[in-house]
């Protein structure tokens, strides 16, 4: 059974930029992937995302969900087998302050997530954020204010040029505790409008680790915010880390789509056929999360 398309609003996007080191980036991401650079930098950060309404496709708004999240992912390219390029982001890390995301991380939408605290102070105009997972493993702050300029340290030559370079990388792949498979996620979007945010304090505990990252191989780029998005959800085909990683017997395979293999019940829905069933996936998927253990 397919995945339902979700949809919600995205009331606030906090992406926090890095530019880092190209050959350190490219040790910390899977080999299927190349760090997409800009002016020579490989470009990594953090989604800072409150998600609200978030519910399948064509289901009531009052039914759904809200929550804080964190996703630490790096711009990337990669090619198919025949010769195509594609862009978006690898996650290796999504936090969440929802027990309902955690849980059906992996199991109704693509993406495992880790359980973390979230303090967010956010007026429209300042944001103050602070995220501390449960494992202690990451820790996060961000501390910034509405602007109107990148600064002018920034590699982007202009907002329109950092905005073009996001909206491109909106299918992300995430990590996952299955081997080499990674669960991919569309962001598909009715408006898409970023805003300058000037940071006046930054912290990343991911980035600040300096076994993956060497002092002085990753340095603060610029940060960007979006408001009132309503979007979609919609499941990517799976890859693997490695070409020749997927571990399936091809026996089991329905299609293979360039370097991706998609599996019997994955990849997106086609605008015919986002509807149907999409209720009745959602009452079964959702009692698989509550009955888990």
């Amino acid at each position: 059974m397919g995945l339902p398309v979700i949809q919600g609003i995205i009331r606030r996007r906090v992406l926090v930029n890095f530019r880092v080191d190209a050959e350190v980036m490219a040790r910390n991401v899977p080999g299927r992937f190349q760090p997409k650079l800009v002016d020579g930098y490989a470009i990594a950060g953090i989604c800072l995302i409150r998600l609200e309404q978030i519910r399948p496709l064509a289901t009531p708004a009052q039914i759904g969900i809200s929550s804080e999240n964190a996703a630490h992912r790096v711009a990337v390219d990669w090619t198919s087998r025949d010769g195509s390029r594609h862009t978006g982001v690898y996650i290796p890390r999504r936090d969440t302050n929802s027990s309902l995301v955690l849980m059906a991380g992996g199991r109704i939408f693509p993406g495992e997530h880790h359980k973390a605290y979230f303090d967010v102070q956010d007026d429209g105009r300042h944001i103050n954020l602070r995220v501390a997972s449960d494992d202690g493993v990451i820790q996060v702050r961000v501390d910034g204010c509405s602007a109107t300029d990148l600064p002018a340290s920034s590699r982007f030559a202009s907002v329109a040029d950092a905005s073009a370079f996001f909206e491109a990388g909106s299918t992300g792949y995430s990590a996952t505790r299955k081997g080499g498979r990674l669960e991919g996620l569309e962001l598909h979007t009715n408006a898409w409008h970023l805003e300058p945010l000037k940071v006046e304090d930054v912290y990343s505990s991911y980035f600040g680790d300096e076994n993956s990252f060497p002092k002085g191989s990753v340095e603060f780029d610029c940060a960007l915010v979006m408001r009132d998005i309503p979007h979609r959800w919609r499941t990517a085909p799976e890859l693997y880390a490695q070409p020749s990683a997927a571990g399936v017997d091809p026996g089991s395979l329905n299609a293979h789509v360039g370097d991706i293999d998609v599996l019997s019940d994955a990849g997106p829905h086609s605008d015919g056929d986002e509807r149907g069933d999409i209720r009745g996936c959602w009452e079964v998927r959702l009692q698989d999360v509550l009955t888990w253990r």
